[in-house]
């Protein structure tokens, strides 16, 4: 549409704000328009001024219309300011500069750089800013080409220049030229430094960010944000946690970035009293429980076993969009409420949301979590003929776990070899689990010799094929099993097992005697040995997959870091407190078993969370079923 047709006929009236500026209209002065310019915050207003310039003859005007270019922009309104711009005889550096910027807002990154080039084919030389704005939305190869350009016209000194160059760096992953440009730097402001973080958390670099973020003599809320946040993507939650407190210590208010990030803590260590603490600062301090918000709440309170929470959250909240129901969605499918799961994904049809992928996932999980193999099926094959999402690596994988565990171990093989996308190490590692769980050792050689002979192996293939050995009493193959583990540089992942008590962590691996407890803790255990062999409890020592004397088994057993943490949980709480613990691995059947009578004799519920889902144990049986 052009500048004509969308102004020729400007209303009789202008906005009140404009009626008071002055008695005449015709006197009134720049400055004034380019101030109420300036302050509209609507369109309608902007096309009353913008009428009332052609009116007076002022459309030309270089500032006004400058202003008002920048205004529609900002508001959002990109054909009204490229219409403007296009109708500007010779654009000088600030009306190129403000054209680019627009479009950078709205992220239409390849517009931008087009406008860059015209600009410099009209010899229109670039200024600070402009270098700032192009960068902030620059991939990586033409960033290099616009930092020659910078150097040629003395910009690349400029603190913000230097800065932007510094993040483009960052975001594509060049980071011995984040680390050059950052070192050269004479000054290191606040917003040079926090880029230099984020650079360093991006890539898994924790030590180094954390040695520039205590280096900072004052810091703001974004860079506690994002060194809080480099913690929790980095498998270090606790840490992050530990953070979070200084940073409230510190008097720095979080806001919404700050609460997705420690409630992502919360949930992967299950620190539910930690988690509760977040929600209730949330709700006393006027953050919004929007959609994201609403989706960590959810999240965390599943992951850390309490159910019902989730869903109270789920049912509170105003606007629910599809990410939210799938959360929920997931929280029941990892408790193993299968039926719940189902009855959710059809209320949400029902109303109208469509599935995404991650709803199927969600669904697919419900379904191996119970062994529904028709229902998980039905959904799978539902995917591409009702909703025409191509099933990913994660929906074969659901459905392997599912097929495997049910054992149909031959159909899940057949559909990892039919698959259109290559099957992954976890892929081919769940086959492998299947078959030691059903003790298929032929299968399970198979798959094993495969993925090892195309180095698709990691510590868990060589870890359950060696189980499967050890099952069958082949303690040669669990030798060289282990030789090629070694051999490999591949280290198995220690068994941890976590409880929070007062908002802090306890961790405990197997056999361990480093917690200032550890005496108490011994002494439970021998007490729990008692009560439950009283109850006729004999140790399933055919599950410890080393050739040594049946007594160290029992020992070895006994030992867990589950049974670890339930004594602790037992001497540090008051009788009939639910027990929350949290397994890295899949828990045992020793385990299990223990921790069923465990929850008869004692009375009291305990909820474990395990790689694989949860198990809610309350008076000598557990929701899987014995089912996992």
């Amino acid at each position: 549409m052009s500048s004509a047709t969308i102004f020729t006929a400007p209303p009789p009236l202008l906005d009140a704000n404009i009626s008071r500026s002055s008695a005449n209209f015709s006197h009134l002065r720049s400055e004034k328009l380019a101030i109420l310019i300036d302050k509209s915050k609507s369109l309608s207003h902007l096309h009353q001024i913008h009428a009332f310039l052609y009116r007076h003859n002022l459309h030309n005007h270089p500032i006004l219309t400058f202003k008002l270019q920048r205004s529609y922009s900002s508001l959002g309104h990109l054909n009204h300011s490229l219409t403007l711009f296009n109708q500007i005889q010779n654009p000088n550096v600030f009306f190129y500069t403000s054209i680019i910027h627009a479009h950078v807002l709205l992220s239409l990154h390849d517009r931008a750089l087009l406008f860059y080039v015209q600009m410099l084919t009209q010899e229109v030389i670039p200024n600070a800013f402009t270098f700032s704005t192009i960068l902030k939305s620059c991939p990586l190869e033409p960033s290099k080409s616009i930092h020659a350009q910078a150097i040629k016209f003395g910009f690349d000194a400029e603190l913000y220049v230097r800065t932007c160059l510094l993040d483009v760096y960052a975001r594509g992953g060049d980071i011995e030229s984040a680390c050059k440009l950052f070192d050269k730097m004479p000054e290191k402001s606040l917003v040079s430094m926090t880029a230099m973080i984020t650079c360093y958390a991006k890539y898994g670099m924790v030590k180094e960010a954390r040695k520039l973020f205590d280096g900072l003599q004052e810091r703001d809320l974004v860079c506690w944000n994002v060194m809080i946040d480099a913690y929790v993507q980095h498998e270090q939650p606790n840490k992050g946690l530990v953070l979070f407190r200084q940073m409230m210590k510190a008097k720095v208010r979080p806001n919404e970035v700050t609460v997705l990030a420690v409630l992502s803590a919360c949930g992967q260590i299950g620190a539910l009293e930690s988690g509760r603490w977040v929600h209730s600062y949330i709700q006393n301090n006027g953050i919004e429980i929007n959609a994201h918000v609403g989706t960590a709440l959810i999240d965390m309170y599943s992951k850390c076993g309490n159910l019902e929470d989730a869903r109270l959250v789920f049912e509170r909240m105003r606007y629910k969009d599809v990410v939210v129901w799938n959360s929920m969605i997931v929280g029941y499918a990892t408790h193993g409420f299968s039926e719940d799961a189902l009855q959710l994904f059809d209320e949400m049809c029902r109303l109208g949301y469509r599935p995404t992928d991650i709803t199927f996932i969600g669904i697919l999980s419900a379904c191996g979590h119970a062994g529904l193999v028709s229902e998980g099926w039905r959904f799978f094959r539902s995917m591409r003929d009702e909703y025409g999402i191509k099933p990913k690596l994660e929906h074969h994988g659901c459905m392997v776990n599912l097929l495997g565990r049910a054992g149909h171990l031959k159909e899940a093989y057949e559909l990892v070899k039919k698959m259109e996308i290559e099957p992954d190490p976890v892929l081919w590692g769940t086959l492998l689990g299947a078959c030691r769980l059903h003790g298929n050792l032929v299968l399970g050689e198979e798959i094993a010799e495969f993925l090892i002979s195309r180095n698709l192996a990691n510590s868990g293939t060589y870890i359950l094929l060696s189980n499967l050995y050890a099952a069958a009493g082949n303690w040669e193959g669990v030798a060289r099993m282990r030789t090629l583990l070694k051999g490999s540089g591949i280290e198995k992942e220690p068994g941890c097992s976590s409880i929070e008590l007062s908002n802090k962590v306890h961790e405990f691996l197997a056999g361990d005697s480093r917690h200032p407890k550890t005496k108490e803790i011994y002494m439970m255990l021998e007490e729990m040995d008692s009560w439950l062999k009283a109850h006729g409890y004999t140790p399933q020592i055919d599950i410890v997959l080393h050739d040594i004397g049946d007594a160290q088994k029992e020992q070895h057993l006994k030992v867990h870091s589950e049974k670890l943490a339930i004594a602790f949980g037992l001497i540090s709480t008051k009788p009939g407190t639910s027990i929350k613990i949290v397994k890295n691995l899949r828990v045992c059947s020793d385990c299990h078993a223990v921790t069923k009578l465990i929850s008869k004799i004692t009375g009291r519920k305990i909820v474990m969370r395990d790689r694989n889902r949860f198990h809610h144990f309350v008076n000598g049986s557990c929701s899987c079923g014995d089912y996992w």
